[in-house]
């Protein structure tokens, strides 16, 4: 899913009245120093949650054994209030106010601690927290206490479900994250009917969002960003909008995949907003979509267009979309082992630590070291809501917008 956060952090540029530059160079800073255990060369600032998390349920979703110090970095990112910031370059000093955490980075950090197992506490902290920033109307925006957008929303949706939780018993004021998804929906009247906007405008008005809706599919069907071959939730036969009767989370994932259908009839790539080439990164988010829903064919004509397509682009972009086409094949049966002639797994671990030999099921996923033997003499005492946390969201937009979309960073052509 996964411009999720271009989107979220542009609306809480929007709120603060911040800039955003075109997107950065990718590669890293000559001054960065590149943590041990991290995946990928270009600086971590702003996006090394996120990549590190989908490496590693990527990895752990094919039977890789992801390499220990993989683990321990991501769980060394942890504030001791359970969220997660894209990173924090000395993980020995505790969080405070300027520390900017989010939804998008612990909801990711989440479904992969639960994936890999043994890490219960570090991800019940992080629900915990989670929990706690909901908003009133059910969902959840990029910032703790900002407005509710359909991709933070429905990456926290998935976060819930990996966990064990019912996210439609997770509830503020009354609301449900189910209740806010509908409220982003689209009516079926229009060409744009069926879609997900990303968040409504300043008028109030919902704007058809091809990354919110594949997104948002996944977050109505309660899914996270693993599907597993054959986990059909809905009716692929169903492939018009339609409003019927009262709305619910099923009807509208159903008119989100007539959207998504649409959208990548005749081309089966879907395209990059404003600029007008391949949206590789969002494409394989759709693919994923249409295969939770049970649309399989229609994502496998998606899927070979990938496969002919995108070596340029998961060259460029690095680890988050290696694991996203990874995820994207796991989700429609695929091997990604053969991809187009190429191995995604062994282009995957390259860009990181050495996997362990062998597979997860050898050892049942207990070789990898309990949150309890990381960073739990972390303290955080401060809250991250104060007016530091919106000085930071500035200031990761306006230093390098494009680093904070690495995993979601898809909106370059190779």
């Amino acid at each position: 899913m996964n411009v999720r956060r271009s989107a979220a952090v542009l609306a809480a540029t929007a709120v603060i009245g911040a800039a955003a530059p075109a997107a950065a160079d990718p590669s890293p800073s000559p001054s960065a120093v590149l943590p041990s255990g991290q995946y990928g060369p270009a600086d971590p600032t702003y996006d090394g949650v996120w990549r590190q998390s989908l490496a590693l349920l990527a990895q752990h979703t094919v039977g890789v054994r992801p390499a220990p110090k993989a683990v321990d970095w991501l769980l060394r990112q942890q504030c001791a209030n359970g969220a997660f910031a894209p990173f924090r370059a000395d993980a020995a000093k505790p969080c405070d106010a300027k520390t900017m955490v989010d939804t998008n980075n612990t909801a990711a950090a989440v479904q992969a601690l639960t994936a890999l197992g043994g890490h219960d506490a570090a991800a019940g902290k992080a629900v915990d927290w989670l929990k706690s920033v909901q908003n009133e109307d059910g969902g959840w925006g990029y910032a703790p206490g900002g407005a509710s957008d359909t991709n933070s929303t429905s990456v926290v949706v998935g976060a819930l479900a990996a966990a064990g939780e019912k996210p439609a018993d997770v509830v503020k004021g009354g609301k449900s994250p189910y209740d806010a998804l509908l409220g982003l929906a689209l009516p079926c009247e229009g060409e744009d009917g069926g879609a997900f906007a990303f968040q409504p405008d300043k008028k109030g008005e919902l704007a058809a969002n091809a990354d919110a809706t594949a997104a948002g599919v996944l977050g109505a069907l309660g899914k996270g960003l693993v599907v597993e071959v054959g986990e059909k939730t809905g009716t692929a036969a169903k492939t018009s909008c339609a409003d019927t009767g009262r709305a619910t989370p099923e009807r509208a994932a159903a008119n989100g995949v007539a959207y998504l259908t649409k959208s990548l009839a005749g081309k089966g790539h879907l395209t990059l907003a404003g600029a007008g080439g391949p949206d590789f990164g969002n494409t394989a988010d759709a693919v994923v979509a249409l295969a939770a829903y049970g649309a399989t064919d229609r994502a496998g004509t998606s899927l070979d267009w990938l496969r002919k397509n995108s070596a340029a682009w998961a060259k460029q972009s690095g680890p988050a979309a290696y694991a996203q086409l990874i995820l994207a094949s796991h989700a429609t049966g695929a091997d990604p082992r053969d991809f187009g002639g190429r191995n995604l797994v062994e282009q995957l671990n390259a860009t990181g630590p050495a996997p362990r030999s062998g597979t997860a099921a050898e050892d049942g996923g207990k070789d990898q070291k309990d949150e309890k033997d990381q960073k739990d003499e972390q303290k955080d005492d401060s809250s991250p809501f104060g007016v530091w946390w919106y000085v930071g969201v500035c200031l990761i937009v306006g230093i390098g917008f494009g680093f904070l979309l690495s995993g979601r960073n898809r909106k370059q052509q190779p």
